[in-house]
């Protein structure tokens, strides 16, 4: 079984509740959107980061961490982009894709809009937009998500809800 704590669109803050949040976890994920490379170092330091890099991520992000993770780990295949849509409304890259990965977890970012939820249209995926953990942007809670994978399941999926985003 591994844990994850699963985040997106941070744009350059970073919540201390998230280390909190995240004690327990072994691995954090960051759908993209991570704004400032001293971000993620400070993920990388705490525990071990998979991330993607979003519209907003200059060179040096761009250089570290890839467009897309693609992965299997315990038993689920994980598909992982920052801009994706969701089910069914899947951007035309997605879409040409999907059927040939055939993840079991499809995550996105960059809505900023928390959307956890099964594809009808393909049985056995589940699709996660984390929604946005920082301050900037149009949304009105920061987000989180938390869950294990475990013997090719999904268990345990928690959305942790940050407060409010500040007024900037």
């Amino acid at each position: 079984m591994v844990k994850i704590g699963l985040l997106s669109d941070t744009h350059s803050w970073l919540d201390e509740k998230v280390f909190d949040f995240f004690s327990e976890v072994d691995e954090v994920w960051h759908a993209g959107d991570i704004g400032d490379p001293e971000l993620a170092n400070r993920l990388e330091n705490f525990k071990p980061l998979r991330a993607v890099y979003g519209n907003i991520d200059g060179t040096e992000l761009r250089s570290r961490f890839p467009h897309e993770q693609i992965f299997n780990l315990e038993g689920v295949t994980v598909w992982m982009t920052h801009i994706g849509g969701y089910p069914p409304q899947y951007n035309a890259q997605v879409k040409k894709r999907l059927n040939s990965i055939n993840p079991k977890l499809f995550i996105c970012g960059h809505s900023h809009i928390l959307r956890v939820m099964p594809d009808a249209s393909r049985p056995g995926m589940l699709y996660i937009n984390p929604g946005a953990a920082g301050i900037y942007g149009f949304h009105i809670e920061k987000t989180l998500v938390r869950f294990d994978l475990d013997d090719g399941k999904i268990r345990n999926l928690e959305v942790i809800n940050l407060g409010k985003r500040a007024k900037i």
